[in-house]
């Protein structure tokens, strides 16, 4: 028999951890991290990891992993996902996967698409090029439109699975949506009013400055790691980054930082709304609730 799997997507910042937490806590259940960036350790406040306090109350997986100049990728993902969830289902403990990282999600649910292996020879090539972005619009428009134009490794990756098979990595990834899941699973989508989403996501934004994200980004630079490292390139840390080297100030990082979140929400959107799968709730629905648990047959208010 197949695991059953609750999976909780959306956009960043609208609310799914806080979600995902209340329903496990009640399930007796357990969370894993399904999000790219929380796998690296002492990314904290950038990643808005869930607290010490909520990791107590109820355990989350696939947090802190690995250190930031560390390999991971969605095959990584997958195979430690795997023996969570075995280890789970052995246990009898509700799994609810939660994050917005879709790639991952979809390789969990469906296995990894079979692209060729990393060409070492055509990477060295590719990394050398200056105007990887606009070389990836030209040739592969489908995957530009998918992918930062700051994130090299996407970029190179795309780049290299087009040279190496003579197709887009994009229309590869949806042709294999449709082959039999790994999991008996229930999507649940989490969205809300995209100016509530918005003012969400400006208000996390100040709060990680709040709390210390200039002093986790230097303390990440103090331990030697370095700032071209993918991790330290995403959503933030990039920003603060460039602050510290004079480039910006303190509140056009800040600024930057909502903005770019904005875009990365709203690319999240866009791809999870090509999702056939997924059941959409707005966040204050109750129904989404009931929902994982009729799936789980569970009722609320009556786990012993």
């Amino acid at each position: 028999m197949r695991p059953r799997i609750v999976v909780i997507v959306g956009p960043t910042a609208v609310g799914k951890t806080e979600l995902a937490v209340e329903w496990a806590r009640e399930l007796k259940g357990e969370i894993i991290s399904a999000d790219s960036m929380q796998v690296y350790k002492y990314l904290d406040i950038g990643t808005a990891k869930p607290s010490i306090e909520v990791r107590s109350q109820v355990p989350h997986h696939l947090i802190d992993l690995v250190p930031p100049d560390a390999t991971f990728s969605a095959a990584h993902f997958v195979y430690e996902a795997d023996r969570v969830i075995r280890r789970l289902q052995g246990e009898g403990k509700p799994i609810l996967v939660v994050g917005g990282t879709g790639l991952y999600i979809r390789a969990l649910l469906f296995g990894l698409i079979p692209t060729p292996p990393a060409d070492g020879q055509l990477r060295q090539i590719l990394k050398k090029q200056e105007n990887l972005y606009e070389m990836l619009v030209a040739v592969d428009p489908l995957a530009a439109q998918k992918i930062h134009p700051k994130d090299r490794v996407r970029i190179v990756r795309a780049l290299e699975v087009l040279l190496l098979t003579g197709d887009s990595i994009v229309r590869q990834q949806r042709n294999h949506r449709f082959q039999n899941p790994r999991y008996d699973y229930l999507k649940i989508g989490i969205n809300d009013e995209r100016s509530h989403l918005y003012e969400r996501i400006n208000k996390r934004t100040e709060e990680m400055f709040n709390r210390g994200l200039v002093e986790e980004v230097k303390g990440l630079l103090n331990m030697g790691y370095t700032k071209d490292l993918p991790p330290l390139q995403s959503l933030g840390y990039r920003h603060v980054i460039s602050f510290l080297e004079g480039k910006i100030s303190l509140m056009e990082a800040i600024r930057l930082t909502a903005r770019d979140t904005r875009h990365y929400a709203k690319r999240q959107i866009t791809w999870f709304g090509a999702e056939k799968d997924i059941s959409w709730f707005h966040r204050r629905d109750p129904s989404a609730k009931d929902a994982v648990f009729h799936f789980l047959g569970k009722k609320s208010g009556e786990i012993s």
